[in-house]
């Protein structure tokens, strides 16, 4: 069995991993809000990606803005919905409506889209490059390359920007905030849209090199909690980190040991971890 191929190909799984998490990253850490239809999102983004492509006669590049566009857009209404709710800080109420919009998603696709697993076409999945010995596709370097820039980005934002300070701001007192003029509603919405296109944008390039279902939006879910947890809460560079070491030890586990396995493999490192060190991968 080639250790090299199977590096590589944990490389790629992280990276998908992490991009499907930094959007609940930002969620938890900066703006402390939680939403569990963020797999459904992800499923949206696939599934519009493919209507694009399969429908509508659109290069698959040109497909991917539409699922950006439209996965976003559902994510502003989702926020406008639970204003009050953000406001509040209800976060019980938040988990519960979110859950419930994740359900609405997924039987609202099934009716859609239809119940039979669809595939995306896309020239990357197709073309690859060797390796010392083994292959890399191109597709796998769409989203590596989406997935870093995608966390340099963000962390730019965060930490070197006004708004990047707004959000953290708000994040830390929202009412403290609005002595100082802003406005906490808008801000959660910023970050909830992002969000939703962050994760669509993982969808519609992770989804091309796997059949895509309308009920694999709650596999995602699980994804993103190990990921956003061993990383540390709102810790960006240890969601990337966090991401390609879950994707690398899910690929050697599965190639050494059995692929059945590698998911509660995953949950007992996930349990070790956070007895030795709670906080995940967030400096001391």
């Amino acid at each position: 069995m080639n250790f090299l191929a199977q590096l590589i190909n944990g490389i790629a799984l992280g990276a998908g991993y992490a991009l499907l998490a930094v959007g609940w990253t930002v969620l938890l850490g900066a703006a402390r809000l939680v939403n569990f239809s963020h797999g459904q999102l992800y499923m949206l983004g696939a599934f519009i990606t493919w209507w694009g492509t399969a429908k509508l006669d659109l290069p698959y590049v040109a497909a991917i803005p539409l699922a950006i566009i439209g996965t976003g857009l559902l994510g502003l209404v989702l926020q406008l919905m639970m204003t009050r709710l953000t406001l509040k800080q209800d976060l019980v109420s938040l988990m519960l409506v979110t859950l419930a919009f994740g359900y609405i998603l997924t039987g609202g696709a099934s009716m859609i889209f239809g119940g039979n697993p669809q595939q995306i076409p896309s020239p990357g999945v197709r073309h690859r490059i060797p390796i010392l010995g083994t292959y890399l596709a191109y597709q796998d370097i769409v989203i590596i390359a989406c997935a870093v820039l995608l966390y340099a980005g963000t962390w730019w934002v965060l930490a070197r920007t006004r708004a990047g300070h707004v959000v953290r701001g708000v994040a830390e007192d929202p009412k403290l905030a609005q002595l100082y003029g802003i406005d906490p509603a808008k801000v959660y919405i910023g970050v909830f849209v992002f969000s939703a296109v962050s994760v669509a944008l993982a969808g519609a390039v992770i989804a091309p090199e796997q059949p895509i279902l309308t009920s694999m939006g709650f596999d995602q879910v699980i994804i993103t909690f190990l990921v956003v947890v061993l990383g540390g809460i709102g810790n960006i560079l240890g969601g990337l980190t966090a991401g390609f070491g879950l994707g690398v030890f899910t690929a050697l586990f599965g190639a050494y040991v059995s692929p059945a396995y590698s998911m509660a493999a995953a949950f007992a490192v996930l349990l070790v971890f956070l007895v030795i060190r709670p906080e995940g991968l967030r400096a001391a």
